[in-house]
This record gives structure tokens, C-alpha cells and sequence, in this order.
């Protein structure tokens, strides 16, 4: 007989889990063409850091739904349409152009660019996901996606999300988004790909190593 073989332990994130995902998200955030164009060289993985730490504690664990796999090595962030983020938002957003440091302009264009390409209806949005390095190749960056994009599509919700990085959009694409707008961001910014799912799609279970 074949060797039982089981999945990533996946599971919703807890509080001992914070330290590791925010550990997890700044690193693999670390040279990520976005964040490198609208967040200042100066202290950049600091300032990464704390990013990834508000819109985990302060959006995702407060106002939508928050995976992880291996403890934290693996973390998906989402936003839903169950409780509206709209007054954390206010509250946060002078904290996350703070963070953005000289390069405070190129995030506001960045934003205003991107703006009109978002989506107007309800649906799920993922905010962050990583994996850390030495975790990768393993499927954790699936595994921690699929409860999300199940949950979206049990609740009849679009699934939404943003990547500045054309690996991650043939990885997106074989977990059934599809592009629906091409951006260049100003200032010399990176190409930006807005991506939505539709409910109804079936959620492949591997076929990446992410």
C-alpha cells in the first residue's frame, strides 16, 4: 500500500502565533517590488515589519480571517465582507504613510493608480500572504491560500487580490484567478496585475511549490 501521506497543518492563527507570522511576512516581503517602490530604503525591513504587523493585528485578526501553516511559517490575510474595515482603515492609514517614509508619494500615486481597478462588489480580498524562505518549495503557499478561497466560494463571495510579480500571477492563475487589469505603476513603479476568482471555480489541491 502507499504511504499515508498527509498535507501542511493548516489552521486558523492564534495569538502565540503572532511573533511568527510578522517574522514570516516582513522577510518575505523583504524585496518584493511594491514594497521596495513605496517604502523608504532607510530602516526597509524595519519599516516592512511594522507594515505587515498592523494590517495582520490591526485588519486581518480584527475584521477578517487569518490562516497559517507550520505554525507561522505560512500566513494568508484576508478581508471580508462580514465586518466593514473602513473605520480601522481611517485610524491606520496616517500610521502605514508614516512607515512609508520618503517615498510617501510614490505610495499615494501608487494607491490612486490602482484605485479604479478594485473591486466595487462584496467578495474576500487577500490583504498579505507569505511563506518564509527556507519554507518554500513545499506547498505551504497553497495550502494556506485554499481555506480562504474555499471559504469565499461557500459564502457565494468573489475572491480579490493584488501582485506586483509575474510568478505570482501564473501561481495565482492555477489556484483560479484570473487577471482582470494590468497596471504600470507611476514614478518608475513595478507592473501591478489585479486578479479576482469567481465562486464557482473548483480549488486545484497541487500543482505548485509555492
Amino acid at each position: 500500500m502507499p504511504p499515508n501521506r498527509t498535507g501542511p497543518a493548516v489552521r486558523p492563527l492564534t495569538n502565540a502565533d503572532v511573533p511568527t507570522a510578522v517574522d514570516t511576512l516582513a522577510r518575505s516581503f523583504a524585496d518584493y517590488p511594491f514594497t521596495r517602490h513605496v517604502i523608504a530604503a532607510d530602516g526597509h525591513e524595519d519599516r516592512i515589519r511594522r507594515f505587515q504587523e498592523i494590517c495582520l493585528t490591526r485588519i486581518g485578526m480584527v475584521y477578517g480571517r487569518v490562516w497559517v501553516a507550520d505554525a507561522g511559517l505560512a500566513v494568508a490575510v484576508w478581508s471580508t465582507p462580514d465586518r466593514d474595515p473602513l473605520p480601522a482603515l481611517a485610524e491606520i492609514g496616517p500610521l502605514l504613510v508614516d512607515l512609508t517614509g520618503d517615498r510617501a508619494a510614490a505610495y499615494e500615486s501608487a494607491e490612486r493608480t490602482v484605485a479604479p481597478y478594485r473591486p466595487q462588489e462584496p467578495g474576500w480580498f487577500l490583504d498579505t500572504v507569505g511563506v518564509a524562505p527556507e519554507a518554500q518549495g513545499r506547498g505551504l503557499g497553497t495550502a494556506v491560500l485554499v481555506p480562504g478561497i474555499e471559504a469565499a466560494a461557500r459564502a457565494g463571495y468573489p475572491a480579490f487580490l493584488e501582485t506586483s510579480s509575474e510568478r505570482n500571477v501564473v501561481f495565482y492563475e492555477r489556484l483560479g484567478f484570473q487577471v482582470t487589469a494590468e497596471v504600470l505603476l507611476p514614478d518608475s513603479g513595478p507592473r501591478t496585475w489585479c486578479m479576482r476568482r469567481n465562486p464557482h471555480r473548483d480549488v486545484p489541491r497541487n500543482g505548485s511549490e509555492w
